[in-house]
């Protein structure tokens, strides 16, 4: 015999970022970028064309002001980070991987490929990497 299986509700409620949540996001993303050696220009481009002096301000402590868009960049940003370190058992491969020429991008790094400012450009990046590892 078949059961149904009970539907979610088509319009769940689903709380919003916390300024905590948002500044941790932050500040993880900022050490990533430290790790990954991103100048401020290409990490500001990665995270939507934010200005420099913005980001300057998130270095320095600053809690950041999330917009969706932003909040989702981090979000992709984070399961990058992931996807790199499940697939890379040395985590200073995994780094070192985001600048350097991918022939799977035309010669291009992925920081390039992500720089392109585009959340798009984020979310290819992580399924590109969760199909490597075999995710679905």
């Amino acid at each position: 015999m078949l059961l149904e299986i009970p539907r979610t509700a088509s319009n769940p409620q689903i709380p919003q970022i916390t300024a905590e949540e948002a500044s941790a996001a932050a500040r993880a993303v900022i050490e990533l970028f430290a790790k990954w050696d991103l100048s401020d220009a290409m990490a500001s481009e990665i995270l939507g064309g934010i200005s420099q002096q913005t980001y300057a301000r998130w270095r320095a402590g600053r809690r950041p002001r999330l917009t969706r868009d932003l909040a989702t960049r981090l979000s992709l940003l984070m399961g990058i980070h992931k996807a790199l370190r499940i697939l890379f058992s040395d985590a200073q491969r995994a780094y070192g991987w985001v600048s350097k020429p991918n022939e799977n991008f035309n010669g291009r790094s992925p920081a390039e490929m992500m720089a392109e400012g585009s959340i798009f450009a984020l979310a290819r990046m992580r399924s590109y990497l969760d199909a490597e590892r075999g995710a679905w």
